[in-house]
């Protein structure tokens, strides 16, 4: 029996070390995590809008407010609006926006991305803030050659050509590729809802 007890109080407190060093841990990384997500995050916000002397989160932006916008779409269920700023020249001009996508239908799981989009609704292009798609496969995705095709003004809803759209998908993978177009849709259709578009 007390080799029992014994056992029973040597696992309890190799757990509770074990538990207090992870806090540990997770207290010391805390803050260089954060650190580098907020980078990640700019340099994505600067590269879809070159021209931006600064970034402001826009005021009223929920991401239940987003879902509302998205609901009764074909982007409700994949795509989630995770965040949307304001892009702005040095006067504080409103230059356009910048909409975080989630896509959820990646072929390696989520995709995170921003899409810039100028006031008369054309947009400046897109870039990454996490993918893990396949090596050499869906992460050409990160890739000018199909980056680029997401910038210019675009009438309707864009689609991959398999799909009969004009979006070259990623040779193998057309998961990817849908999953990115439609993310992109969403951001479109999210701006679309603060007013903007060359349609309005």
């Amino acid at each position: 029996m007390n080799k029992i007890v014994k056992d029973a109080l040597t696992l309890t407190l190799i757990t509770l070390i074990a538990g207090l060093a992870l806090g540990v841990v997770y207290k010391v990384t805390e803050g260089p995590i954060a650190v580098a997500q907020y980078n990640t995050q700019q340099n994505a916000y600067k590269e879809v809008f070159p021209d931006a002397d600064s970034f402001s989160d826009l005021a009223d932006f929920s991401e239940e407010r987003a879902a509302a916008v998205l609901a009764g779409t074909d982007y409700a269920e994949d795509d989630s609006i995770v965040g949307c700023v304001e892009a702005l020249d040095a006067s504080g001009n409103l230059l356009g926006y910048v909409v975080s996508v989630t896509s959820h239908k990646g072929f390696g799981g989520d995709i995170t991305f921003s899409v810039g989009i100028n006031v008369d609704g054309s947009v400046n292009g897109i870039a990454f803030t996490s993918i893990s798609e396949t090596a050499g496969l869906g992460m050409k995705a990160k890739d000018a050659a199909f980056k680029d095709q997401f910038a210019g003004s675009f009438d309707g809803t864009l689609a991959v050509t398999k799909d009969g759209g004009t979006i070259d998908a990623i040779s193998g993978a057309t998961i990817t590729s849908r999953a990115v177009t439609n993310g992109v849709n969403a951001a479109i259709l999210y701006f679309e809802s603060l007013g903007g578009g060359a349609n309005e």
